[in-house]
């Protein structure tokens, strides 16, 4: 099963769920447990595709997400470009680690992500987020492995290349 140019409909649709999953409504207790999908389907495609999945289309869908959350234009595409950037520099050696591993490491990538989203949130003056909103890289280091095979068997059955 094979739509569009190259499997790209495969690509659109994981950010549709990830942007799905990201303002699915939850008790606020469990808000700072929330895992950053986002940031976590683009750092797959940024390993898988680095070449057609970049800082650009970071910044695009860092672009639309400030629209669905209501933020401040540019806040988290500042932050999706970051995640790109690093993970395109370093995709061939994120790519050869155990799986294990690379889930520290896209963690550490969703850490400086949450980081520099909590800063911005203080530099505007939002009193919306506290800093457990940096525990969301927890959740998003221990998804990391599931998120990964389950858009690794994605790619594969769509062909994307």
């Amino acid at each position: 099963m094979r739509f569009g140019a190259g499997g790209t409909w495969a690509i659109v649709a994981s950010f549709i769920v990830a942007f799905m999953l990201s303002v699915l409504p939850l008790p606020d207790w469990v808000l700072p447990w929330r895992p950053a999908w986002v940031p976590l389907v683009l750092a797959y495609w940024c390993l898988a595709l680095p070449l057609r999945v970049g800082v650009i289309v970071a910044w695009i869908i860092g672009l639309l997400f400030d629209v669905i959350q209501g933020s401040f234009l540019g806040q988290h595409a500042f932050g999706l470009a970051i995640v790109a950037y690093i993970v395109v520099i370093y995709h061939q050696q994120i790519r050869v680690y155990p799986l294990l591993r690379q889930a520290l490491v896209i963690g550490s990538l969703v850490f400086i992500y949450s980081s520099a989203m909590l800063l911005i949130h203080n530099l505007i003056g939002s009193i919306k987020y506290g800093y457990d909103y940096l525990l969301t890289s927890v959740t998003s280091t221990i998804l990391w492995p599931w998120v990964f095979i389950v858009l690794r068997d994605l790619r594969r059955r769509a062909g994307v290349e």
